[in-house]
């Protein structure tokens, strides 16, 4: 039997043709790879813009009965953005779940490419091969520390052990919130402040951040506005990942 990211044994058919997927990132790798076989996605998945499939709410509210109704070969999720209690009752459903785990872009092609091999039983697609050529980055000479806000009201940053972090370290910039306890910690704006990060990151999701809210918070700080779906999501977006957050952040991606 087949083991999904955690360990966790997964009864997936020898042929799939039908999934479902709780997770942007992965709804966007599905169907820009297997189209056809992709009938179910939460709410949240926004790309490609025109994909016409099921909707099963969001990520942490599924509709497990919709979800049912669809005979998913698979369940695509991922240890991060999908509640376990969720993922428990599809297996208990009887309904195979493949559940990712993604911390870093290495895992992110290792992960990706056990999804498509194990998962969805197809062959690995031609983005991955040329994401994994995009990221082989030199070590950037010139290094620069960041928060990262991901919310305010109150105010979240990307804390330690993220995909995201990650991402921006690769590119040269630092995490200033790396080596703490939580993922994602709430952190009181005037220690933001006062950590006096050479730049502060602004995605815009899963807050939307933007040029009429956000900046103004940061009095004298640069403030970089960024795509979260660069910042954020493992699918073909990173491919041209490194060169676009690159210039946004005013870093040299290669």
């Amino acid at each position: 039997m087949l083991s999904d990211d955690t360990g966790a044994p997964s009864e997936v058919p020898d042929q799939v043709k039908r999934i479902v997927s709780l997770v942007p990132s992965l709804t966007e790798s599905v169907a820009a790879t297997v189209p056809g076989s992709l009938v179910g996605a939460t709410d949240w998945c926004s790309h490609p813009a025109d994909l016409d499939v099921t909707r099963v709410r969001g990520t942490k509210n599924p509709d497990l009965d919709a979800i049912a109704r669809l005979r998913p070969d698979v369940v695509l999720a991922n240890f991060e953005e999908n509640r376990e209690p969720d993922i428990q009752a599809l297996r208990e459903a009887g309904i195979p779940v493949w559940v990712t785990v993604i911390r870093t872009v290495d895992e992110a092609f290792a992960s990706l490419a056990r999804v498509f091999e194990l998962a969805c039983r197809t062959s690995a697609p031609p983005w991955l091969d040329a994401a994994r050529a995009a990221w082989d980055l030199p070590e950037p000479a010139v290094r620069a520390s960041a928060v990262v806000p991901i919310w305010r009201r109150p105010w979240m940053v990307v804390g330690s052990g993220t995909f995201t972090g990650d991402v921006l370290r690769r590119l040269g910039v630092d995490n200033l919130y790396e080596g703490h306890a939580e993922r994602y910690p709430k952190i009181p704006l005037p220690d933001l402040v006062a950590a006096a990060p050479d730049l502060v990151v602004l995605p815009d999701e899963p807050y939307a951040f933007s040029a009429a809210d956000g900046p103004e918070a940061f009095p004298g700080l640069p403030c970089a506005l960024v795509s979260g779906r660069l910042l954020t999501w493992y699918g073909p977006s990173l491919a041209v990942a490194p060169a676009l957050l690159g210039e946004a952040l005013g870093r040299t991606a290669a």
